[in-house]
């Protein structure tokens, strides 16, 4: 069998160079039932059979990545992917954020060996109450979630955020750094400053913030921020957290006036559970002491 599909093996090769490299299962499936005709598969040819040939004859490698307490996630790749562009294809829809996106948008000199993919929730009724400075305060007091769904690859390690519901708002396309003919979907600049805000955790800590705002500083646009900000619906008054961090970063304060006007009604906070800590009066800000 594979002696017949030798013959046919350059336009199959053509279409899989084509297409993403990564796959499920289910995908390459698909793809054999659709295509199988216009390839001239040999009569006889089983799915199994095909697999097995792209293995040993071509570029297909299966990667089976495992967390503690889940199901194996299997996937096949086809020729060089990098592990960002693998990442981000490994669930539909999905997108890098965070400490990801920080990297690929040039905002640190580091080269971070956590890969951050965002695959949104289902949309969810808005929060009943209104926010008070008792439970702002509570809620900060303690130590924030984080994800325990860690996948190892390599020197690598993917985590996998459900992060809110948003349509996948400002998410757009970057040159792979290993592979710049690859576009990998990442979340926007702007939206990239919120969601470090939101989850410092997930770009290093609180204490690498102001790295990655002092690379944003003359790329950031306020007015894209405040809106962008205002379209994902926190309850949370993060804009004092954003003004503050961009006026640390040199960031003018004439430029940073549409987050000021979002209000500063409440005593902010810049991590959830931090220790000794200053406060910044112009910004109604908590923060590490140090920082």
């Amino acid at each position: 069998m594979s002696s017949d599909l030798h013959a046919v093996a350059p336009r199959i090769f053509a279409e899989l160079d084509r297409l993403s490299g990564v796959f499920s299962v289910r995908d390459l499936e698909a793809l054999f039932r659709a295509s199988r005709q216009d390839w001239d598969l040999p009569a006889g040819t089983t799915t199994s059979a095909w697999l097995d040939f792209l293995q040993t004859e071509g570029k297909l490698r299966k990667h089976t990545l495992q967390c503690k307490g889940y199901t194996p996630l299997t996937r096949y790749v086809w020729g060089d992917v990098s592990p960002y562009r693998l990442a981000a294809l490994l669930w539909k829809g999905a997108y890098l954020s965070h400490g990801s996106a920080v990297f690929l948008h040039g905002l640190t000199d580091d080269i971070p060996k956590t890969i951050y993919v965002n695959r949104e929730q289902g949309p969810k009724p808005a929060p009943s109450g209104g926010l008070t400075q008792e439970r702002l305060d509570m809620a900060f007091s303690r130590p924030q979630r984080a994800s325990a769904y860690v996948l190892p690859l390599g020197e690598f390690r993917i985590v996998l955020l459900s992060g809110k519901n948003t349509g996948r708002l400002e998410v757009g396309e970057t040159p792979d750094p290993s592979h710049p003919t690859h576009a990998l979907p990442v979340t926007r600049l702007e939206r990239t400053l919120i969601d470090i805000v939101v989850r410092p955790a997930y770009a290093g800590g609180v204490l690498h913030l102001l790295d990655a705002f002092h690379g944003a500083s003359r790329r950031v646009r306020v007015p894209e921020l405040v809106a962008t900000l205002r379209s994902l619906g926190y309850v949370y008054p993060y804009h004092q957290a954003l003004g503050f961090l961009l006026e640390r970063a040199g960031v003018e304060p004439s430029r940073l006036a549409p987050l000021r006007e979002m209000g500063l009604d409440f005593d902010f906070h810049l991590a959830h559970g931090m220790g000794e800590h200053d406060y910044d009066a112009n910004w109604r800000l908590f923060y590490p002491k140090g920082l």
